[in-house]
């Protein structure tokens, strides 16, 4: 999936990668890529694309959250609201078959909020696992998303509103690529 996700994201543009594995997974993706602008409310993404030199590494600030290295609140909003990003990476804890994407925790969720209403492209990277689980908040719509990478094939009931809502889907696969 991040793999997936790197390859659509072009060198020399600016990019936003929020809190998750999966971001984290998209940052080492990107290790090689150049030019590259990278805002991220992540302590761990900023630490793994500070081994790339031809990346400019911006963190936005914020109230830490231990558990995951991530920056949340309103000093996090605040600097978000400060640019605007060519592509958008975000991750979430759960998606209904509606089609929402959902988190557990409300001051994430308004980070994330802002992350998609500041970029020009909206990237889901999220695992099967997501269209098992359910949370309280919500995000946004897969509507609102141009790419979703997963690694599963969606629900037919996913599946048929990413293609009302011309969200593309790639669904990629550790051992055959992309499909």
């Amino acid at each position: 999936m991040a793999r997936a996700c790197a390859r659509h994201i072009p060198d020399g543009c600016s990019v936003f990668l929020n809190i998750g594995t999966s971001t984290e997974a998209v940052a080492r993706a990107l290790l090689h890529h150049r030019d590259l602008m990278v805002v991220t409310n992540n302590m761990n993404v900023a630490n793994i694309l500070a081994e790339n030199a031809e990346c400019q590494v911006i963190v936005t600030g914020g109230a830490l959250r231990r558990s995951d290295g991530g920056l949340v609140g309103n000093l996090t909003i605040a600097t978000i609201r400060q640019f605007k990003f060519d592509i958008a990476v975000i991750g979430c804890s759960a998606m209904d078959a509606e089609g929402d994407l959902l988190d557990f925790d409300i001051e994430e969720v308004g980070v994330s909020q802002t992350i998609i209403a500041q970029s020009r492209k909206s990237f889901l990277v999220a695992d099967r696992s997501k269209f098992k689980r359910t949370a309280p908040a919500r995000i946004a719509s897969v509507r609102e998303i141009d790419m979703f990478f997963t690694d599963a094939p969606l629900p037919d009931t996913l599946h048929t509103k990413c293609a009302e809502w011309q969200t593309e889907v790639i669904v990629a696969d550790r051992d055959v690529g992309v499909s």
